[in-house]
């Protein structure tokens, strides 16, 4: 019966799994509970291809429990139910090792199901996920587990797991297929540290290959382009990608920029592009340079109107611009501190100079005492504008750049004046 080779060279140890090393490694966390042979309920976060149903199977090897799997995605109460029905019985003397991949498709009641039998010890749990479990694990089952971090593998680490796929292959073979300089190194850099992903273009490679049983370099650019991409619109690449984006945007980094931004074209994200250009220019760049504002605006406008491929150009611009201008902060700490203030009931009564003028008492207009500034030098008087509970108070605070350093200098010679 076919076997993929990523089952057929699926570790068997913690040295032999690539990466990981810093709960692999001689004294990681992971590995000393693993020698231990105490297992406590766990959860594996992180994304495919990087090693969490092997060290799951390996655990189960470890352990004297009977081992039972459930995909979240296919499975049910009802499985849930078969499982608990077998325990305290002859089917599992030791109690249940139970492995639950996708964990994030269980609902909560599902996930509420298995609290009482994890509380007794009588199923240990081993979930994996490739989603945030503190956003999508029930905090009940969550605060009962330990969570390890299952991160993408380097490529250098790959590349040990693309060796032995070879080796695998050409032992298969009678006689051995030879593989043009950089085909190794370009199978394990373009995989976007997925370890599977690797070793099924490996696969792949040697399924395709002409009678002259020879792998070219340009054969494994054709099965790898694109595969290096990470992207779910709906998990943490989606906001990771985002998020690296704007903090690049925000660090004044045209580089970073340009490579975030490429990979989020590259997924097709253009939405997603649009609101953090948009977001940035106010937030980042802000009063710093206030006509940033109109022209990433124009930019995103002809990117929506354009579509990709040829939104790249104007993206590409308005992140230029964002990522090379002076940066400032002041208005979004001035709003900030003004909400803080509002959400926290200081709000106090309009004063009366800046009311809509109304009738008060016996229907007769009573004179507000507005002073109407266009009347005064300089367009400015004196007078007071915040509700009386708050007239002291103070929010915007003028940035080091040269923009609003020049607001100030003119603002404080009027109101010397």
């Amino acid at each position: 019966m076919y076997k993929p080779l990523a089952d057929e060279i699926r570790p068997s140890t913690p040295d032999e799994v690539v990466g990981q090393k810093h709960i692999l490694g001689p004294n990681g966390m992971l590995r000393r509970i693993i020698e231990s042979g105490s297992i406590p309920n766990m959860i594996f976060y992180g994304p495919s291809g990087t090693g969490k149903t092997t060290v799951a199977r390996m655990i189960a090897e470890r352990t004297n429990r009977t081992l039972r799997k459930l995909n979240a995605t296919t499975a049910g109460i009802a499985d849930i139910k078969q499982i608990i029905s077998e325990l305290d019985t002859f089917m599992t003397p030791g109690g249940v090792l139970l492995y639950l991949d996708e964990i994030q498709y269980f609902n909560k009641k599902q996930q509420q199901s298995l609290l009482e039998f994890i509380e007794d010890g009588r199923i240990t749990l081993i979930a994996s996920t490739t989603e945030n479990p503190y956003f999508c694990v029930f905090n009940a089952v969550l605060s009962r587990s330990t969570v390890f971090e299952f991160k993408p593998v380097p490529p250098a680490e790959v590349e040990k797991a693309v060796v032995r796929a070879v080796k695998i292959m050409n032992a298969r073979e009678a006689s051995p297929y030879q593989l043009e300089d950089g085909v190794i190194h370009r199978i394990a850099a373009s995989c976007g540290g997925d370890v599977r992903k690797a070793l099924n273009s490996v696969e792949l490679l040697f399924s395709t290959v002409t009678e002259k049983r020879f792998i070219t370099l340009a054969d494994a650019e054709a099965i790898t382009q694109r595969s290096s991409m990470r992207y779910d619109r709906e998990g943490d690449e989606h906001f990771d990608a985002l998020s690296a984006l704007m903090k690049s945007l925000r660090g004044s980094d045209p580089d970073a920029a340009m490579h975030y931004l490429g990979r989020l074209i590259e997924a097709g994200d253009l939405v997603g592009i649009c609101r953090r250009l948009l977001c940035s220019a106010s937030e980042d760049v802000g009063m710093a340079y206030p006509m940033a504002v109109p022209i990433v605006k124009a930019c995103v406008d002809s990117a929506l109107q354009l579509g990709l491929p040829e939104a790249r150009l104007p993206l590409a611009e308005a992140a230029l611009v964002l990522a090379t201008a002076p940066k400032s902060n002041s208005a979004i700490t001035a709003i900030d501190s003004a909400l803080a203030d509002i959400r926290a009931g200081h709000v106090g009564a309009y004063p009366r100079q800046l009311q809509n003028k109304h009738a008060d008492g016996a229907g007769f207009e009573q004179e507000q005492g507005y002073l109407y500034p266009h009347n005064y030098p300089s367009h400015w008087v004196r007078q007071q504008y915040l509700p009386d509970d708050l007239k002291d108070a103070h929010y915007y605070d003028f940035g080091d750049n040269k923009t609003e350093q020049a607001a100030k200098r003119y603002w404080d010679e009027v109101k010397k004046r």
